[in-house]
């Protein structure tokens, strides 16, 4: 392919990004500016609020698509939800469905049939609803307790045809809803992990000291300042051992660090004369440490920032608890060996 095509298509894909990019900010720039855009939003959120059973979703084609991922996120943020097809709604999946329940429904001509269909059956059996569509004139809107409206989108197709510019921006109404629940709910971090037990996301929320392979007062000793070198590595003894002494003071408090490293270093360049060095004169002093209630995010950020292989962890007095490994973090499969 000449450059000159390769050029096109580079800039029809950026057009393409583009549009879809502009639709979201039209949207952004309406409800910042408040007004009825603002109120759509608010309004929606206090029915969200208010919802004490599970938050219906339901879209049909590419909108259906777009509502399966908006559940998934207000259920991963706290809020019981599940996505219900609107033909198999009318088929018996309506059972799903309880009078305490709130719908979304999602469909941006808010002229699609089976939704209008939904949102008749759901009017008649109580249950409130949302529509996100193109205007509040649509079927749809007027079937509704509550609507937000996208406004008009040029689509990203040339044809102004597949739905790509208003698919996203209905995402992006979703997510903005999802998360704004989430706030007014003061979802925390714990929250999120109960919810993202297990991925890249759940090993990121674990405690740190959930993870540390070496504790202190189990398998991990601590150093007085005054010992030498040699005394540090008859405590050590045989067998597994972590890659650093951790050397603290009178007190019990982390004052230096000692690697393999540091040692074989040491050995190097004074042979068997090192074993009489004293700690301080050839650990680290003042390490950076992990407080006790760390996160593995946090340990991954200081291990990737610092390029180092171990890191104590230290409680609100600056004693140490344990040594955070870098092969701690590899088992995990959050950080590569």
């Amino acid at each position: 392919m000449s450059t000159s095509a390769t050029s096109q298509e580079a800039r029809f894909i950026a057009d393409a990004l583009a549009a879809e990019a502009d639709a979201v900010q039209r949207l952004a720039t309406r409800v910042a500016a408040g007004g009825a855009e603002a109120a759509a939003f608010i309004t929606t959120l206090d029915l969200l609020e208010r919802c004490e059973g599970s938050l219906i979703v339901s879209g049909m084609g590419k909108a259906g698509l777009v509502g399966a991922k908006i559940s998934a996120t207000f259920a991963s943020l706290g809020q019981p939800s599940i996505f219900v097809h609107p033909a198999e709604a009318l088929h018996g999946d309506l059972g799903r469905i309880r009078r305490g329940d709130m719908a979304l429904l999602l469909s941006y001509s808010g002229e699609t049939e089976e939704v209008l269909a939904l949102a008749s059956v759901l009017k008649a059996d109580g249950v409130h609803r949302v529509a996100i569509t193109k205007c509040e004139r649509s079927g749809l809107a007027l079937a509704c307790d509550q609507r937000v409206s996208l406004g008009d989108i040029e689509e990203a197709c040339p044809l102004n045809l597949a739905p790509t510019a208003s698919t996203t921006a209905m995402l992006a109404v979703g997510d903005a809803l999802a998360l704004a629940l989430a706030r007014r709910r003061n979802f925390k971090a714990d929250d999120f992990h109960r919810m993202h037990p297990g991925g890249m996301l759940g090993a990121g929320l674990r405690p740190v000291l959930d993870v540390v392979r070496f504790r202190v007062g189990r398998n991990l000793p601590c150093l007085q300042a005054s010992g030498t070198l040699a005394e540090a590595l008859h405590t050590a003894g045989e067998g597994r051992r972590a890659g650093a002494f951790m050397v603290v003071d009178a007190a019990g408090c982390l004052i230096g660090l000692l690697t393999d490293g540091d040692v074989r270093r040491l050995v190097n360049a004074k042979g068997a004369a090192a074993l009489s060095t004293a700690l301080t004169e050839c650990m680290t002093r003042h390490p950076r440490t992990l407080p006790a209630d760390a996160l593995v995010r946090d340990a991954v950020r200081m291990v990737r920032e610092l390029r180092v292989d171990e890191l104590p962890v230290v409680d609100a007095d600056g004693k140490p608890l344990g040594l955070l490994d870098v092969q701690d973090l590899v088992a995990m499969k959050v950080v590569r060996d």
